[in-house]
Order: structure tokens, then sequence, then C-alpha cells
């Protein structure tokens, strides 16, 4: 395991199984922008070793002895305060997924996938990029936008008038996977005020959390989806 990283890209693994963080492990380090800062098979564990070495990508499953590990996303996201969750699983269950993306993930791949897709993924997230398979991204969109069509009618280009510019800008870093702070960083505002700017467009488009906002805006082109190849 590598503790000096320099600039490459930094991983954290969380799988409950060890012969699986072994054979991640030895797919990073093959990679020389890539490299792992700690692996373990508990959520306590997962915490603190996130909190201290900072990775850029907590990289998990969805989860372990049974039990979901999604509820630890937001947690991982604050401790680790650059870093993105990825997650990579065996599940094609779409509501797992949607979850997934509602807590905060900003990339999933399937566990069927090579190598290669895998280390790709990593590089766009780190990027600041969404990575969804094609097939996932269509499947997580038509769930989520059923449930919207389900709930009620939408009147989307009236809703989307209303947004300020300053909305706008939001909704696309939101939907480039980009959380409070470093939304604040790249707009040069509060995290404050990001947080009032949501609860402004949550409102004003009718949705209640960034999944919901995510698949609004794909659906209105307010952004363009970015699948992973």
């Amino acid at each position: 395991m590598t503790a000096d990283s320099g600039d490459s890209i930094r991983i954290m693994l969380l799988d409950e199984h060890a012969v699986v963080r072994e054979g991640l492990s030895l797919i990073v380090e093959g990679n020389p922008g890539l490299s792992i800062v700690g692996a373990c098979g508990n959520g306590t564990e997962a915490l603190e070793i996130a909190a201290r070495t900072q990775p850029d990508i907590v990289l998990m499953e969805v989860s372990i002895g049974g039990e979901s590990t999604l509820e630890l996303i937001p947690q991982l996201m604050s401790a680790s305060a650059n870093g993105r969750v990825m997650i990579l699983t065996a599940t094609r269950d779409p509501e797992v997924h949607r979850h997934a993306v509602s807590l905060g993930a900003t990339g999933l791949v399937l566990k069927h996938e090579g190598s290669e897709v895998l280390i790709k993924a990593m590089e766009k997230v780190n990027q600041g990029e969404v990575w969804l398979e094609h097939s996932i991204a269509s499947t997580l969109l038509a769930e989520m936008l059923s449930t919207g069509r389900a709930r009620k009618s939408d009147p989307g280009a009236a809703k989307i008038a209303t947004l300020s510019p300053r909305e706008r800008e939001v909704v696309t870093l939101i939907a480039d996977g980009m959380r409070n702070r470093r939304i604040a960083e790249t707009l040069f505002i509060s995290e404050a005020t990001v947080s009032h700017h949501l609860t402004s467009i949550f409102n004003k488009l009718g949705v209640t959390d960034r999944s919901q906002l995510i698949a609004f805006a794909y659906r209105r082109g307010l952004v363009s989806l970015k699948p992973g190849a």
C-alpha cells in the first residue's frame, strides 16, 4: 500500500471481502496515477481512515454483512473534506442506485466491468464529472422520471423560467457532482449562499433532493448527461 501518494489520485477502499480489497489494491497500484491510502471492511474504520488520510475517492460496496452502507456516504464525504464517493457493486437494483446518487455518490460502476473501466471512472470522477454506465444511467433516469410523472404534471418550461442565472449555474455544478463546499469555491460565494440557492431551486422546480433535481435538469435540457463509455 502506498503511503506517500504525491500527485496521484488517492483511493480508499471499503468492502467487507479481503480478497476484493486485495484485488482492487493490485489494480490501483498498477496505475502510476493512482494510489491506495486505506482499505477496510467496516463503516467505523472507514470513517476513521477517511478523516485521517483525506482520500480523493472513497470506493465502496453498497452493503456489508447484509446491511446497507449507503447511509455512510454523507459521513464519508464530511470526513474527507474534498473526497468523492464512488460505488462499486454487483447489484443492478435501480432503487439502490438512485439512493446512492441522492446521498451524494458521484460514480457508480458494476463489478462485471473490466479494470480499465473502473480506472477511467475514478479518473473522471476525480476531475469532477459524474460517472454512470449507459445502462445504469438509462435505468436510473427512467425510474426517477417515472416517479416524478406519477406525482403530478410538470410545467417544466415555466418552472425553469423562474431560475436566476446564478441558480442555473448551481444546477449545472450539482449535475457535475459538486458538493456545496466545492460549488462555493467555484462561484466564489459562501456555503450558506449555496444552501440558500439550493432551497430556492428546490422550491421553484418542485423537487425535494439532489437526485430529483438532476433528473429534472437532464429531462429539461438544463444539463447534458455524461455517462461512462
